[in-house]
């Protein structure tokens, strides 16, 4: 059963069942070893993020001194990012209700005490388009806001298999993650095997579609 948490913000509680998050985990673990987590940096200032990221599609998001953008090499090894997770292409396709695939699937990996500040996600062309998010590993505190970051904010539990749908009215929202519980359903199985991730981090895929298509 979906929930509407705004216009255009939809949370799917529980899309993915434990085998679907063991299949996804397997398949994360498999872009992380082509891809290794970086740690980006802020713009102009290089303070670090404290999420750790990578990438998986023909594009990805990276962020340092020189800002935010999309690039199709990872910044550290210089090589294509690997194909997205065949599991997360699939929730796009049966979710985002847009007709172009996604072109970029970022990873953020959270340790314990990590959190990510109220922010846009407006780095794409293509803002028809919504953002997909899918959950592994444990709970977070997300939190979300409106178009401008002084609006009020409400927070919902995210839970590992959750899903988040932010397009139409909400696609420029400011949102962020507060908190990683370390209680709940914690990373087992085939989540385990993600690599650098701690038993009580979180994993996060967006999945995003940055360019314009092409008019037919």
């Amino acid at each position: 059963m979906s929930v509407a948490l705004a216009p255009g913000l939809i949370h799917h509680p529980g899309f993915l069942d434990a085998e679907a998050r063991g299949t996804l985990a397997g398949q994360v673990a498999a872009v992380l070893a082509e891809a290794p987590p970086f740690t980006p940096t802020m713009p102009r200032t290089g303070k670090p993020f404290s999420v750790r990221m990578s990438n998986a599609g023909p594009l990805g998001w990276v962020s340092d001194r020189s800002g935010y953008r999309y690039q199709s090499l990872h910044p550290e090894t210089g090589r294509p990012w690997p194909p997205m997770p065949a599991v997360a292409f699939t929730a796009w396709a049966a979710l985002s209700g847009y007709p172009d695939p996604p072109e970029a699937c970022l990873i953020n990996l959270y340790a314990p005490g990590t959190r990510m500040g109220l922010h846009q996600d407006r780095d794409e062309a293509d803002l028809a388009a919504p953002v997909l998010s899918l959950s592994l590993g444990a709970p977070a505190l997300f939190r979300y806001g409106g178009l401008r970051r002084g609006d009020p904010t409400r927070s919902v539990r995210l839970m590992p298999g959750d899903a988040l749908v932010i397009g139409g009215p909400a696609r420029l929202i400011h949102h962020g993650i507060d908190r990683i519980f370390s209680d709940g359903d914690l990373l087992s199985g085939a989540e385990a095997v993600l690599p650098g991730l701690p038993l009580s981090g979180r994993c996060n895929l967006t999945l995003r579609r940055v360019t314009c298509a092409a008019v037919a």
